[in-house]
């Protein structure tokens, strides 16, 4: 029933007219994007390739132009890395053990000097791709806030801003092969559809469906450009914004700021549910998420009469990341500004769990460290090996609670 229900679904979208449509909603969009019937969005599957004419489609009714290379659709075909440090191979001959994935590129033509690039990537891990964090049966990975958020916010700005702040032209890009390696935004700025020294700036929307009660919002790439931490700060009246100056990170925005593009990536954290198949669409804060995407609203309404932005290096922080021989075991809370790290999911069978640790805990000490932040954090975690034993303090509602972990 839910295949005949996706397939209907996109059949109605190619039979309607822009100026008869009902407006879809963020719900709505992420409904379909995270059916069990698109199997995951796996990157270069049947349902990864459903997902992409779903959103060609969607820009299509919203009135967007095609910037791909073949209308909405930019492909590129690789060869899936063996070696997580070697460089993916995109000239593939032979077409074997390859796989082709799909870019989809939505343009408003302005007829500006400049282009902002409003992104979101929408694969994911299919039945439990590299990166799955399930320990159970085979199941699929609906990734509702992983990434279909992101890209439904994307959509909600392109039908806002259509037609509004025609200073710059808009590229709305959805990408693919994120999970594999930002493969997809790697792609599209070695093979840009548009001049990228005419791209003004980047923003980044992933996994942007989990606002918590408390509202915090975390945006990365503030650095980037000199005027971005003051734009954000003048249209906050809802988030306790946790800004980070670095342009480099795990999803695509990265991809942009190695090309000398001022980023923003916008990111609600980490949740228990994160690469498992228990991400779906009815756990997602809609109303935070409509809320987001009033914000980059005005902050890109703000920016509008600003010229093109200066383009700031910014210190690499995953560099200064210690890497780890062993781990808790837990899923840390990356939007805590407390002092601590503040721990936001355990996992079964890990030594956090056979400890007794619990979801809220705040680790104050681990061994003879203090832990002030996720960065003292990692750095005495890495000094344990598998086989040591140690003493962990967290802060459990105010009362200290003192256990042994066993790496």
């Amino acid at each position: 029933m839910k295949y005949i229900i996706a397939l209907l679904f996109l059949v109605f979208l190619n039979s309607c007219k822009k100026e008869t449509l009902k407006p879809v909603t963020i719900k709505e969009d992420v409904t379909f994007l995270s059916d069990d019937a698109l199997e995951g969005r796996q990157t270069g599957t049947d349902g990864e390739k459903t997902a992409a004419k779903y959103i060609a489609n969607r820009f299509k009714i919203l009135g967007l132009e095609g910037k791909g290379t073949n209308n909405y659709f930019q492909t590129f075909t690789f060869k899936p890395k063996t070696n997580p440090h070697q460089k993916v191979n995109y000239t593939v001959k032979d077409g074997d053990s390859t796989i082709t994935g799909t870019n989809v590129l939505g343009f408003i033509n302005n007829n500006a000097e400049n282009t902002i690039i409003i992104g979101a990537h929408y694969d994911h891990l299919g039945y439990g791709a590299e990166g799955s964090l399930h320990r159970g049966e085979k199941a699929i990975h609906n990734g509702a806030d992983d990434n279909a958020s992101g890209v439904s916010v994307m959509l909600n700005l392109a039908e806002k801003l259509n037609g509004k702040y025609t200073n710059n032209n808009y590229l709305f890009m959805a990408f693919s092969g994120e999970e594999m390696g930002l493969l997809g935004s790697n792609y599209f700025v070695k093979n840009p559809t548009i001049d990228t020294k005419k791209a003004n700036y980047m923003i980044n929307m992933d996994m942007v469906g989990r606002l918590k009660a408390d509202s915090t919002l975390a945006v990365y790439g503030v650095g980037t450009s000199p005027i971005l931490k003051q734009t954000l700060k003048a249209h906050n009246s809802n988030f306790k914004l946790i800004q980070k100056e670095s342009g480099i990170g795990p999803s695509d925005h990265t991809s942009f700021y190695n090309a000398d593009i001022p980023v923003l990536h916008f990111f609600t954290g980490q949740h228990e549910d994160y690469h498992k198949p228990s991400d779906d669409f009815e756990k997602l804060n809609y109303e935070g998420m409509k809320t987001i995407s009033n914000y980059i609203f005005e902050v890109i309404s703000d920016l509008d009469d600003n010229g093109k932005l200066p383009f700031r290096k910014t210190k690499n922080e995953s560099e200064e990341t210690p890497r780890f021989k062993v781990g808790l075991g837990v899923i840390p809370d990356y939007l805590f500004d407390g002092k601590g790290m503040r721990i936001d999911g355990i996992s079964e069978d890990k030594p956090a769990q056979k400890a007794g640790l619990q979801k809220g805990d705040i680790v104050v000490k681990l061994g003879d460290s203090a832990v002030v932040d996720m960065m003292s954090y990692m750095k005495v975690l890495a000094t344990f090996e598998k086989g040591n034993t140690t003493k962990v303090v967290v802060d459990r509602k105010g009362e200290m609670v003192e256990a042994e972990i066993n790496f």
